[in-house]
């Protein structure tokens, strides 16, 4: 234990220095180069860097047993989507395809095939009526994917432009709910977007028999993923920058309002889906590292780190990333995380198998999680 924490210290105290040395000379460049609109924020004085949950069961080693899936073939599949019709598994890829995955017990078995070319670059995605496709591209706004093509159903919300449009999904009724990551900045910004710390996003709906965009929540924290309960009473929708989830009533006495439904979450979460079966499935890229605090509680370095992204490659901040399984209710039930993984945005359960996608890989990930369970930690106390 006292070696672990010495390197513990010593990785730290590493951390320390380099961000003080990056911080002089980026200062200076700031002076000469000035981001015009780039004011970073402290973040809100309800936000807790130190706050975290407690989820009974874990599994920190994913890695141990992780298959990979499309080797090559499939480049940035941010978000997935299972279609039960087929077995078939659905992702948008930085090329601008949509890839179809066929799901089958062996990895060697899969075949993807492009299905889909959209033109611009596919991030959210769910499955309508009639088997159609809906995709949130963050270029061309709000599509469905169809036997006749693809259509932009819209692409902008009370008379504002969509910035980063990016999660979405489709209640039983046909309403489609979807977020804007940022009405400022597009998605080859999104990192900036991330460090100014600003309220720039927006959740929203459209209505495909009146063709009607609505915005039902603005001034969110980097608006990612949304997920309708089975009921379709209410969806959560999450705000990564202040590492929470929150609950949108779309029925009942509470019609139109905003709770709380998860908060302190082990890291930034992005996409979210329900799995049919009393889970909502929670992806993070990365945990709350040393680098994402000393962010996070100093604006100073934030625009420090925004100047010097144009002239250096920024280092990799992201790590002992996963995906988290929460209840109904709110409440986490089981983590699947790896100290050596970053970059999970989304997680998606299909029978025993745990599927998982990121915007920087060329795969996807698969988990069979009855080998490879989250181990309830309480026993172990």
């Amino acid at each position: 234990m006292g070696e672990a924490r010495t390197s513990t210290s010593v990785i730290t105290s590493l951390w320390v220095l380099f961000l003080l040395m990056l911080v002089t000379p980026l200062l200076y460049f700031w002076l000469l180069f000035r981001p015009d609109g780039f004011d970073p924020a402290p973040l809100p004085d309800h936000h807790s860097w130190f706050s975290t949950l407690s989820v009974p069961a874990r599994n920190s080693h994913v890695l141990r047993g992780t298959e990979r899936l499309g080797d090559g073939l499939v480049v940035g599949p941010e978000d997935l989507v299972y279609d039960p019709n087929g077995h078939l598994l659905y992702t948008g890829c930085e090329d601008g395809w949509i890839k179809r995955v066929r799901l089958s017990e062996a990895v060697a078995s899969m075949s993807v095939e492009n299905w889909t070319y959209t033109g611009g670059r596919p991030l959210g995605l769910a499955v309508g009526a009639e088997n159609q496709l809906i995709v949130a591209d963050a270029y061309k706004g709000l599509l469905r994917v169809s036997k006749t093509g693809v259509e932009v159903l819209t692409d902008e919300a009370g008379g504002m432009k969509f910035g980063l449009i990016n999660c979405v999904d489709v209640a039983g009724d046909g309403v489609i709910y979807f977020t804007d990551t940022s009405y400022k900045y597009r998605l080859g910004e999104h990192m900036v977007d991330f460090l100014e710390g600003r309220p720039h996003g927006r959740l929203m709906s459209f209505d495909p028999s009146t063709n009607q965009t609505q915005v039902l929540v603005q001034g969110l924290y980097f608006a990612n993923g949304v997920a309708l309960s089975p009921g379709n009473d209410f969806l959560v929708f999450c705000e990564t920058v202040l590492r929470r989830c929150r609950k949108y009533h779309i029925q009942g006495d509470k019609k139109g309002t905003v709770d709380d439904f998860i908060d302190n979450l082990p890291g930034f979460p992005d996409n979210i889906h329900f799995d049919g079966k009393g889970l909502f499935w929670i992806a993070f890229p990365s945990s709350r590292t040393f680098p994402l605090y000393m962010l996070s509680r100093y604006p100073v370095l934030r625009k420090a780190l925004a100047i010097g992204g144009r002239f250096v490659k920024i280092p990799n901040m992201n790590w002992d990333s996963g995906v988290l399984g929460v209840s109904l209710e709110g409440k986490p039930v089981a983590l699947y995380t790896d100290p050596d993984l970053a970059g999970v945005t989304s997680g998606v359960k299909v029978g025993r198998h745990l599927y998982y996608g990121s915007l920087d890989k060329d795969y996807i990930s698969r988990l069979d999680m009855i080998k490879y369970p989250a181990r309830d930690q309480r026993s172990r106390a």
